[in-house]
This record gives C-alpha cells, sequence and structure tokens, in this order.
C-alpha cells in the first residue's frame, strides 16, 4: 500500500534522524528499515532527501507536541515535574549516541537550508507553545509561562548535546534538579 510505504519511510526517517542526524542519514537506510523499493523514494518524496527530513522532522515534533498538551497542570511545579519525567529518558538515550530529530535538522550541512531550519523553529516553537497552554492552565501568568515553557525546551535540546558529550545523565539531573528547585521557589503561592 502507498500510503503505508510512505509512513514506514517517514518513521524510518524519524528514528535515522535521531540516530544519526541529517547529514548521515541515508535513502539507503531509510528504504532498509522501512522495507520500502528503491523506486519509492521520489515516488512518495519528489522534493528527495530534504522533502524526507522535513516530514520526518515534522512528525516527530507533531508527536512531542501532542505528548506536551497532556501533561497534568496542578501546578506549575507539577507541569515542570510531568515534563522534566516525560523528557528523562529521551535525553538518556542522547548519552548512548540518540538525539532530537528536530534538533537533527539545525546542525550539519543540511542546516544551511533556511525551509530546515524554518520547519525546525516552527516545531520548537509550538513546543513552547503547548507547555505554556499547559503552564497557564496550572496558573502562571501568559508571558511568565511563556519564558518558562522556553526556558523547559531550551533545557531539554541543551541536555541532549551535554548528556551525549558527557556519555551520562548527569547534565540533565542537574538542570533538572536546578529547574524544579526554581520553578518551586517562584511559583509556589500560584
Amino acid at each position: 500500500m502507498a500510503t503505508g510505504t510512505r509512513v514506514r519511510m517517514v518513521d524510518a526517517a524519524v528514528e535515522a534522524l535521531q540516530q544519526r542526524g541529517a547529514a548521515g542519514m541515508s535513502f539507503t537506510d531509510v528504504l532498509a528499515a522501512s522495507g520500502a523499493a528503491r523506486g519509492a523514494i521520489y515516488h512518495h518524496f519528489p522534493g528527495g532527501k530534504a522533502q524526507l527530513v522535513a516530514e520526518a522532522a515534522a512528525l516527530n515534533g507533531h508527536q512531542v507536541r501532542a505528548h506536551l498538551a497532556t501533561l497534568p497542570a496542578n501546578d506549575p511545579l507539577a507541569v515542570v515535574n510531568a515534563f522534566l519525567g516525560a523528557i528523562r529518558p529521551v535525553v538518556a538515550a542522547s548519552a548512548t549516541g540518540s538525539g532530537c530529530a528536530v534538533a537533527a535538522v539545525t546542525v550539519g550541512p543540511e542546516a544551511g537550508s533556511d525551509a530546515l531550519r524554518k520547519v525546525a523553529s516552527t516545531i520548537f516553537a509550538s513546543w513552547v507553545e503547548a507547555l505554556a497552554d499547559r503552564l497557564i492552565t496550572a496558573g502562571l501568568a501568559p508571558s511568565e509561562a511563556g519564558d518558562l515553557a522556553a526556558m523547559l525546551i531550551t533545557l531539554l535540546e541543551g541536555t541532549h548535546v551535554l548528556c551525549r558529550a558527557a556519555g551520562n545523565l548527569e547534565p540533565f539531573e542537574q538542570a533538572a534538579r536546578t529547574a524544579a528547585a526554581l520553578t518551586q521557589c517562584r511559583y509556589s503561592n500560584v
């Protein structure tokens, strides 16, 4: 089925972006992982690798945004702790070589593409918006919610890099402790 093949190819591209980044992702790897025939590449992705990479990043971005929209919003600290708990295993995978499929389109040779940078920027902004919405529901003013949400997404992306470099989760744990403590201190009366 054509649609199934396309979906499998995009899913395989998400995994390839997480494991090897945009520069290291090849059609050969995507075809092998998806079980698609060689002819499926330009049939489903006439824009080539750039189109496949953009669609894979967008899919992963949509999945993350959907998850963020379900975080409990009892109070700001509950949102922060739920976010940190949700991203801990994702960042832990960074320590062993995985990464963020969305961030992958912003580094390496493909990062020169304005289209891919725009895709990543739009996705990251949607994550900040989803997290800010949860924080507003938890009682924060919109400006405070937006600032805290942006800091949390920055924590996520920054700790991906730091944990990968360290080969362990300690940079994340340090940042997570600090984020939770600052949130509790600043917003405990909300």
